[in-house]
């Protein structure tokens, strides 16, 4: 993966590094919050330390296919990204948290205690550009900031939309919040720009992906077995980390058969199918959501 040239402003290089902990980067969409989290990440791992990082935007995804957050692990001293060790995918059945709040919080916390048991000693949490009060975005940085505890939050803010979080934020004495202002280099997205996006991810993802046909008689089928033409679905291991993601072809609910097209080969090691609440045009690849959410 490759990264275009960032134009890094005086203000961040002054930031002082972090330690240990989660550190958590907040910010609207087209404010650099993932340019900023990836240069972040790079000068921690010059620091010697071990790093993770986590992509936890399901829309515009960095580190894996629209829909998942994904964590990554560095190896020590390598400031490569994306990082090159290990990494841990959660399928959040959607492309916006909208109406997928708590899959977004279960799957942030449940990826940083896997990576802490792996011996992370920080953990850079690109978190979603979802800030809008009146829909609850506010809400649920308040929510990540009080299940994840993280040691440091970064907050980039372009005019005042961060302004009733970050009033409550700079009275917490053990949280260490440090204000930015965008790069002026950041250019905004529409949502067009956002959907070709995406729909560029899922077909580089799906690329590889060859037809198979899982019996679910003796997995897990989360929330239900209903199956829609065209839905994303998750093929999860024991652990519910995402092995891989496919496409429904057909279901055949008799046999308790679905025929999916999907990159993962290898089906031993799925325990539970999780049912995504969108489905993907087969020759355009963009997203449409299967119900109102």
């Amino acid at each position: 993966m490759t990264n275009p040239p960032l134009d890094v402003p005086a203000a961040w290089e002054r930031v002082d590094l972090p330690t240990a902990g989660v550190v958590m980067v907040i910010g609207a969409p087209d404010t650099g919050k993932s340019a900023f989290a990836r240069y972040l990440y790079r000068r921690l791992c010059h620091a010697s330390r071990r790093v993770a990082f986590l992509d936890g935007d399901p829309g515009q995804s960095t580190l894996g296919p629209p829909s998942t957050v994904t964590l990554a692990l560095g190896k020590s001293g390598d400031d490569s990204f994306p990082p090159a060790e290990k990494s841990w995918r959660r399928f959040v059945q959607a492309i916006s948290p909208r109406g997928h709040m708590l899959p977004l919080l279960v799957s942030a916390a449940r990826l940083i205690q896997q990576v802490q048991e792996q011996g992370a000693q920080i953990i850079v949490y690109d978190t979603t550009g979802f800030v809008d009060p009146m829909q609850g975005g506010l809400n649920l940085k308040l929510a990540k900031i009080e299940l994840l505890r993280p040691t440091s939050i970064l907050a980039i803010q372009r005019d005042q939309e961060l302004e009733p979080l970050l009033v409550a934020l700079r009275r917490q004495r053990n949280l260490r919040l440090v204000e930015l202002r965008p790069s002026i280099a950041i250019r905004p997205r529409d949502v067009q720009t956002r959907q070709a996006h995406r729909a560029s991810q899922f077909a580089r993802y799906l690329a590889s992906s060859q037809t198979v046909t899982v019996d679910w008689s003796q997995l897990a089928v989360l929330p239900a077995p209903r199956f829609a033409f065209h839905q994303l679905v998750a093929l999860e291991d024991q652990d519910g980390f995402a092995l891989g993601l496919g496409s429904v072809q057909s279901a055949d609910m008799r046999a308790k058969q679905v025929t999916l097209l999907t990159p993962l080969s290898l089906l031993d090691r799925v325990r539970a199918l999780r049912l995504g609440d969108l489905t993907l045009d087969p020759k355009t690849f963009r997203d449409q959501p299967l119900r109102e959410t």
